[in-house]
């Protein structure tokens, strides 16, 4: 049976319409893109921001008796306190400590001190600790200037991804004042959010939004609460024992407490200089401080996550690196936040859809994912 023409042409004509609709939907999406894409990682780290403190911004409303422009300022003005001040102090040490690594592997003179007698008459661990200590630094002199071009070109990386240090103290403060603004309207972006969820994922809509939520808070105060903290302690040691470019080393704390590392990779070789050159006894204040560091995440993180999502370690690690490597300092703290919704909402889509099309389903309590109601 042979279609009539007029139905073909009425066809076609739709067709057209429909793929025009569509060209200009697409065009009007990577316009909209573009001119965004400045101030993507801003908006990333604002809405995490308000998303993190909404709580906080709650009660502060209700002990202020409603007052929730007011609650927003404090809310702001404490994550300025917290964020800002600290990146400043960070920021110029970071750029003294890498110039201070730069000249030593330049010049080839990498000197690491050796433990001082004092060590070695101490009584029965004294003459093994010194000894042991001792070989230490010269097994890792003598690795350092072996590897002196690759580190190099590793730090140069690195601080390419750091000097953006001006803009992303820039990024901290106004993504702070921006959260603050999104606090104040949370209750007006609520309903747009779950109308644009319940659009996505249909009937699952506001259980995936819980669970985004869920996430970010999660990974916001259990990973990078955690690790700023021990980073801040770890860098007020540094400081107080005298060792040279300090904020230096508390941002590598910071960055292998956010990648969920021992900071003791960074610690030891601190102590090791400590006992050879100041005096035992705050030598020894420094290594007890550096420990209780170490294994302050053992209490911070049940104080702080609670009940949280559980993301594992590979995907925080990435998230770091390839969040530093894509937006500088900034990007550290966003990027495990983004690659961890990503694979939290994922992995429940992905379970969700297994236990309805077969029997053998990936329970989402084995993966530390909650199960999505309905």
């Amino acid at each position: 049976m042979t279609t009539p023409q007029p139905l073909l042409r009425a066809a076609f004509g739709e067709l057209v319409e429909t793929a025009l609709r569509l060209a200009l939907v697409a065009v009007l999406l990577v316009w909209c893109y573009r001119i965004i894409a400045p101030f993507l990682d801003l908006l990333i780290w604002a809405v995490v921001l308000a998303i993190a403190c909404r709580p906080l911004h709650i009660r502060l409303t209700v002990a202020l008796g409603g007052r929730a422009g007011f609650a927003a300022v404090l809310v702001a003005v404490l994550l300025l306190s917290v964020l800002v001040v600290p990146v400043v102090i960070l920021s110029f040490s970071v750029i003294d400590g890498a110039k201070l690594v730069s000249q030593a592997l330049e010049t080839g003179d990498v000197h690491i001190p050796r433990p001082g007698q004092a060590l070695a008459d101490w009584p029965i661990i004294g003459q093994l600790l010194h000894r042991v200590l001792d070989n230490f630094a010269t097994n890792t002199e003598a690795m350092l200037v072996k590897l002196a071009p690759q580190i190099k070109a590793l730090g140069a990386t690195a601080l390419g991804a750091l000097g953006r240090g001006g803009l992303a103290l820039l990024q901290f403060a106004v993504g702070a004042m921006v959260a603050a603004a999104l606090l104040v309207n949370a209750e007006k972006l609520t309903a747009p959010l779950q109308v644009l969820a319940a659009r996505i994922a249909g009937a699952r809509g506001e259980a995936f939004l819980a669970l985004s939520t869920a996430t970010i808070r999660s990974v916001f105060k259990g990973v990078i609460g955690v690790a700023a903290i021990q980073g801040l302690l770890a860098g007020i040691g540094i400081f107080a024992v005298g060792v040279p470019g300090a904020g230096l080393w508390a941002l590598l704390v910071l960055i292998l407490a956010i990648v969920q590392l021992p900071p003791l990779l960074v610690l030891v070789p601190m102590m090791i200089w400590a006992f050879a050159t100041v005096d035992t006894t705050p030598a020894v204040l420094f290594t007890v401080w550096s420990v209780m560091v170490s294994m302050s995440d053992g209490f911070l993180k049940p104080a702080l996550l609670g009940r949280g999502v559980s993301v594992p370690m590979l995907v925080i690690l990435v998230g770091a690196i390839g969040g530093m490597l894509a937006a500088g300092i900034l990007g550290l703290f966003i990027g495990p936040v983004v690659l961890a919704l990503a694979y939290t909402v994922f992995t429940a889509w992905l379970a969700e859809q297994r236990e309805a099309g077969d029997p053998v389903t990936l329970k989402p309590e084995s993966t530390g994912i909650p199960r999505l109601p309905g």
